[in-house]
């Protein structure tokens, strides 16, 4: 492999991490709403959430464009208040995969918090422990399979998130031209085949390792869990 080849595939394992650690919280908290909660509006927050999955990437970059580009409204002031910008870098190229990753992440979270008996929580409360208390002790070990799922399957599509990165922070080697990037800009090389095949076979291997791992991990963790459910 080229250095260019062994950058992207570093830049996509940063970024891939990036993204996963900052969507996790995220999806948690959306998760949690959406799972437990019950007001109006929640059906709007669902489908906002799930917006991702279904419309197409270059919709949801040009999106991360217009409102965190420098001229948007909230890419603007995180220029002034925090010389901040988004655009054209790293930064924006986390952004882009964690934004295309939460839906996924979203979804494994809350099949595993609906999957806890809430009764163990209430449980919990009778003994003294307070709400967050109960959460923290009972509910979140229960779902922590479903968590772990989650984090591997948002990190794996991370990986091979394309369209709304190159839309909001283009290709820019060594900033935001992760793997996809690096097999785009080697397809439009008139000798770049060999390349892009080099490329395509590395992503499919981190995605098929991903994917497995997520199976794993949630296997493992749910014997070992299973005699507390």
């Amino acid at each position: 492999m080229t250095d260019i080849e062994l950058q992207a595939l570093w830049l996509s394992l940063q970024v891939a991490t990036a993204a996963t650690l900052l969507s996790l919280p995220v999806a948690l908290a959306l998760a949690l709403v959406l799972a437990r909660g019950r007001w109006s509006g929640k059906a709007l927050l669902e489908a906002l959430v799930n917006l991702p999955l279904v419309l197409p990437p270059v919709v949801i970059g040009y999106a991360l464009l217009v409102g965190f580009g420098r001229q948007g409204p909230i890419g603007r002031w995180l220029h002034d208040q925090f010389d901040i910008t988004l655009v054209f870098t790293f930064r924006g190229a986390v952004l882009a995969a964690a934004v295309m990753a939460l839906p996924l992440m979203v979804r494994a979270v809350r099949q595993a918090l609906e999957a806890v008996d809430r009764g163990l929580e209430d449980a919990a409360r009778t003994l003294g422990a307070s709400r967050l208390d109960a959460f923290a002790s009972v509910t979140l070990p229960l779902a922590a399979p479903g968590l772990l799922s989650g984090a591997v399957l948002g990190f794996a599509a991370s990986l091979g998130e394309f369209g709304a990165t190159i839309t909001f922070v283009s290709n820019v080697p060594g900033q935001t031209q992760t793997l996809p990037l690096a097999i785009y800009s080697a397809l439009q090389s008139a000798d770049g085949e060999a390349a892009a095949l080099r490329l395509v076979g590395l992503s499919v291997a981190l995605a098929l390792a991903a994917l497995a791992l997520a199976q794993w991990s949630h296997r493992r963790m749910a014997r070992w869990l299973g005699p507390a459910r």
